[in-house]
């Protein structure tokens, strides 16, 4: 049986691929600008998550889920704005969006335990 821990590692590493999938299709003069800033805070929710799991004392833990949560809020954004944009279509955003949303869900649950 999965644990919590698993499965929400399975939920980031879903989002993070869907977003470099989905930042595919950006424009390509949003390659240093939407398209990096949204692949590498979608990535460090998951690297962030890692670490602090990896760590034994509790504030130094809870400080890079924190960071993580807050990587997470700052990709949502993005993909609201990519929306806004027109470079995702409204199927994708939705798909997106929801799994941050479960993923933002699962940590928030962690955050509020410590």
């Amino acid at each position: 049986m999965e644990t919590f821990h698993e499965k929400l590692k399975d939920k980031i590493d879903k989002y993070v691929h869907m977003v470099y999938l989905l930042t595919k299709k950006f424009p390509r003069e949003e390659i240093f600008g939407s398209t990096s800033q949204l692949r590498r805070a979608a990535l460090s929710v998951m690297l962030n998550y890692i670490e602090g799991y990896a760590r034994f004392r509790d504030k130094v833990h809870k400080n890079f889920l924190e960071i993580s949560y807050g990587s997470l809020k700052e990709s949502r954004y993005l993909m609201d704005f990519a929306l806004a944009e027109k470079y995702i279509s409204e199927e994708n955003h939705l798909a997106a969006v929801s799994l941050a949303d479960e993923v933002g869900a699962m940590l928030w649950s962690i955050l509020k335990k410590m």
